[in-house]
């Protein structure tokens, strides 16, 4: 009996998730209505409060999702590149690229930092940069990045694409933004390599 509680908790969580990720992407954060939101799901407003607490926790559940599945997509083209300091760059390339996708943009870009605050303090972006963290140790211990403290050069890569990512989204003209992001984007990454003679 207990077994089955926690598993329509965890779909009725489910649910509400994919209901507002698809309300905030189409109508944005402040003007998706949870009574809509819950009752396409067929749930009640009780539910909402009882998983999230309230919108903005609903909001941040979404955010937690939508921003893993980001660095999930990065560490793919990452791993697709031909060394581990190509690799670096092309995952933070990947993740200001992203800014172009709509769902992104309104929900992760510009809601969610108007309603949660400073995305660097987000859980999803700690958890990423421990993965950039990892990797700078990596790249030091080889002698391709300069020996630097691990966790300032990793916040500093992470801040720099996230940053791109964020001008990018609130551009007038993503489009156009993009390129000139990636190339500062990859230029002062570059610096942190260790000189060779």
């Amino acid at each position: 009996m207990a077994r089955r509680r926690i598993e329509t908790m965890e779909e009725n969580r489910a649910k509400l998730i994919a209901a507002a990720r698809k309300a905030f992407a189409e109508k944005g954060y402040s003007d998706a209505s949870m009574d809509e939101l819950t009752a396409s799901v067929g749930l009640t407003r009780g539910a909402l409060y009882h998983n999230f607490g309230d919108k903005r926790g609903l909001l941040a559940a979404v955010v937690d999702q939508i921003d893993t599945e980001m660095a999930m997509r990065a560490q793919d083209v990452g791993a697709r590149a031909s060394d581990d300091w190509q690799a670096m760059l092309a995952e933070g390339a990947a993740y200001i690229e992203m800014a172009l996708n709509p769902e992104v943009q309104r929900i992760v870009l510009l809601d969610g930092p108007a309603v949660l605050g400073d995305p660097s303090q987000w859980p999803s972006q700690s958890r990423c940069l421990q993965v950039t963290k990892q990797a700078v140790e990596h790249l030091i211990e080889q002698g391709i990045m300069m020996p630097l403290d691990a966790e300032a050069a990793a916040r500093l890569i992470s801040g720099a694409a996230l940053n791109a990512a964020l001008w990018v989204a609130a551009s007038e003209n993503p489009t156009e933004v993009l390129p000139k992001a990636l190339e500062a984007f990859r230029a002062l990454a570059s610096g942190l390599l260790a000189k060779r003679a």
